[in-house]
């Protein structure tokens, strides 16, 4: 029965909350960049679509088919995502990764709202699910930052 209740612990209603309720949700027109990631284990895909500006995200958007836990952190993503530059969001994406495989507190601010992921610790297999929308931003935004190295003046 421990399992059941962990289960219900690891779904709680504020994952679930965030997760029916994603910003940022569908494709842009014409994006800067886009990134597509894929969890091999379940799975899930995320792609982010970024329009960048002055190495800030001036435009994101998500289109997320992944579990309720991977859902809820694209959703405390796309609720801050826009502005951020590319060290902020690996930052944010290796504050994640530690909070889920170390132990290691919560994202710094404005990301802190990862916090509600923290019970999904004992659920390996749920982690790489989690990190997609910050792994996919961070690609995209390195990505973006290469064409700009190569393009003509």
């Amino acid at each position: 029965m421990s399992g059941n209740n962990d289960l219900i612990k690891l779904y709680s209603s504020r994952i679930l909350a965030l997760a029916a309720d994603i910003p940022h949700l569908g494709r842009l027109d014409a994006p800067d960049v886009s990134v597509k990631r894929r969890s091999p284990l379940c799975g899930s895909t995320v792609t982010v679509d970024l329009k960048i500006e002055d190495g800030r995200i001036a435009d994101f958007a998500q289109d997320v088919k992944a579990c309720a836990l991977g859902q809820a952190a694209a959703s405390v993503v796309g609720n801050v995502a826009i502005g951020r530059t590319r060290a902020e969001i690996e930052t944010a994406r290796d504050q994640l990764r530690d909070m889920l495989k170390s132990e290691g507190p919560a994202p710094d601010a404005p990301f802190d709202g990862l916090d509600v992921l923290m019970p999904a610790r004992d659920y390996r297999n749920r982690h790489a699910s989690i990190l997609l929308t910050l792994d996919a931003t961070a690609e995209a935004m390195g990505r973006a930052e290469e064409h700009r190295a190569c393009a003509p003046d």
